[in-house]
């Protein structure tokens, strides 16, 4: 008959070092300039081929912002998990 183990708890995260903030802090600013930058470039040609000057800009930069903040809530969703 196999023995029943008790259930073990989940091990905790040690607390990151100085060079793991910095490379967080450098990964959550990618995650933003990254989709701002392609959003709002995409939004800008656009508006130069359709001729909707302020339009598709305005419509990129929100899509950044949204899929921006989702990107950073998940990287710092599956930190608070891990700890």
């Amino acid at each position: 008959m196999a023995a029943i183990l008790p259930a073990q708890a989940p091990k905790k995260q040690e607390p990151l070092n100085a060079f793991q903030m910095l490379g967080l802090v450098g990964e959550i600013g990618t995650m933003i300039a990254i989709p701002a930058v392609l959003f709002g470039f995409g939004g800008a040609y656009l508006d130069k081929s359709f001729g909707t000057s302020p339009l598709f800009v305005i419509l990129g930069l929100a899509i950044a912002l949204i899929a921006s903040s989702l990107a950073v809530w998940h990287r710092i969703q599956t930190l608070l998990v891990a700890s």
